[in-house]
């Protein structure tokens, strides 16, 4: 399973499986479909996940509702982490118009979109996950002017969505802000995330998921963060003592689509894609709920390898919650231009949120 063993393909076996995929001229607007019932756009769609984790089931079932919206006139092959790269890759490939789709988490783009690190601070939003999912369909700080970023590198976010609440493993006990205390943890490429963990005193350390289970069972890092789905499914508790619910984030990311293609398409295209955008926002919920709640059972019964699991109190997180305003402030001086703004704007929404619940 890849959880074990990370891989990439070479830029000739790159070039060989797009060439299989079919093509499409620059537009993608060949037409409606053939007499042969042979699908007319052939687009590809690259996930973070692996095959049965949230990001490949949910680019699936959006496969599957375009081909119907489209009457079969549009084919999108799935593409599972690793099959055309690293996270890296993947973004680059959706700039350049490799890939028409992909689903990118902000962490991995922090350098290119310094305000998308925004979703790297900690207990900034709520602990209701289905209000923070609505937060992220009606925010206008993220769909407007986070979204506008993104856009000008060739990235269109399509929605903004939560994986789940973010927990921490570790060798050892994560309870309080000194058990970071020279705790090597790994991160996302994310300058602000490695900030956040340093206001606590850890040493936080930027890897790729690819080489996570590697690293956590050699010991190269202590610990990481990630939703359950994601640490039962990567077997990270098999490698790690200790699973500490914190609930500190939510790990959001985002379906999006090159630019320039999505732009050239007609506008019964584009509507198609919208409309089965909208229709997976409640069904992403959907399918991350089912799959966090399974996980924590499983990793609670597990006995080959048994996981102390610890439930943060409230008055221990509102320890972690002190000092991670400390990364708010840095984010609105080093997040980019328009940080503090966007920020600022958002948390509007969250607490006007919360007192509409």
């Amino acid at each position: 399973m890849f959880k074990k063993t990370g891989y990439l393909v070479s830029v000739l076996s790159l070039s060989v499986i797009l060439a299989a995929c079919g093509g499409n001229d620059e537009t993608g607007n060949e037409g409606n479909g053939n007499s042969n019932g042979k699908a007319e756009h052939d687009w590809r769609f690259t996930v973070e996940e692996t095959q049965g984790q949230v990001q490949y089931v949910y680019a699936q079932e959006f496969a599957e509702l375009v081909k119907e919206k489209s009457d079969g006139a549009i084919n999108i092959d799935v593409y599972e982490f690793g099959a055309l790269g690293s996270e890296v890759d993947q973004v680059e490939q959706l700039q350049q118009g490799i890939v028409e789709f992909a689903i990118i988490s902000p962490g991995f783009t922090g350098t290119l979109v310094p305000e998308g690190n925004i979703f790297a601070l900690q207990f900034l939003f709520d602990d209701d996950q289905a209000l923070n999912q609505q937060v992220l369909n009606e925010s206008e700080a993220i769909n407007t002017h986070l979204a506008q970023k993104y856009e000008e590198q060739s990235i269109m976010p399509l929605a903004f969505w939560t994986e789940g609440a973010m927990q921490w493993t570790g060798s050892s006990a994560i309870q309080s802000p000194s058990d970071f205390e020279g705790f090597q943890m790994r991160t996302q490429e994310s300058p602000l995330i490695l900030r956040s963990y340093e206001a606590y005193g850890a040493n936080p350390t930027a890897m790729s998921w690819s080489e996570l289970y590697t690293g956590l069972q050699q010991g190269a890092v202590d610990g990481q963060e990630n939703p359950l789905f994601f640490i039962e499914d990567a077997g990270f508790h098999e490698v790690q003592d200790h699973l500490t619910v914190s609930n500190h984030n939510m790990y959001v990311t985002m379906t999006t689509v090159n630019t320039d293609f999505y732009n050239d398409l007609d506008e019964e295209t584009q509507s198609i894609i919208d409309e089965a955008i909208d229709e997976m926002r409640e069904r992403s919920f959907e399918i991350q709920e089912e799959q966090n709640g399974e996980a924590l059972e499983l990793i609670k019964n597990a006995t080959d390898t048994p996981t102390d699991v610890y439930e943060l109190s409230e008055d221990e997180r509102e320890e972690f919650r002190e000092l991670a305003g400390d990364a708010r402030d840095y984010f609105r001086e080093n997040g980019g231009d328009d940080a503090e703004m966007i920020l600022d704007m958002l948390m509007e929404e969250i607490e006007e949120a919360q007192e509409n619940q």
